[in-house]
């Protein structure tokens, strides 16, 4: 086994341990994550549990590398979804532990979701070329 593919096990595995630990915090800070659920979704409570589930459950999918290459799609379209909780913390500046955030910490959790974005397509093998593909284009530009 490569270098390369200890270090993407290695960081699926980080990956997954962390949604895992984050959903499960879902359950016992429901309270922490509420007040950023957009109201326009009704009951947060509801909503801070169901993305909790979920989350335990991409964790748990990133984990086992027979099942990494989907739950990585599944992943990023979980991270496109809730990131309107997060745009809604920064549009209607709502505190978290009585604290708002200056615009920059709102930047770098953008950033941050996005990387996040980008770790799910590699570790699903969604950002390689084939060979195929990769053989097209040094002929085309020959």
């Amino acid at each position: 086994m490569g270098l390369v593919v200890l270090a993407k096990h290695a960081i699926a595995t980080i990956f997954g341990i962390f949604f895992i630990n984050v959903g499960i915090a879902h359950f016992t800070d429901t309270r922490w994550f509420e007040p950023i659920v957009p109201e326009a979704l009704g009951d947060p409570t509801i909503w801070v549990l169901i993305t909790g589930i979920i989350e335990i459950v991409l964790g748990i999918g990133m984990v086992i590398p027979q099942s990494r290459r989907y739950f990585s799609i599944l992943t990023v379209l979980f991270l496109l979804a809730v990131y309107w909780a997060n745009y809604n913390m920064w549009v209607n500046d709502i505190p978290l532990d009585n604290q708002t955030f200056a615009t920059i910490w709102h930047v770098l959790r953008l950033i941050a979701q996005a990387l996040m974005i980008l770790i799910a397509l590699w570790i699903g093998g969604w950002l390689q070329q084939s060979n195929k593909s990769m053989r097209h284009q040094q002929q085309s530009h020959k």
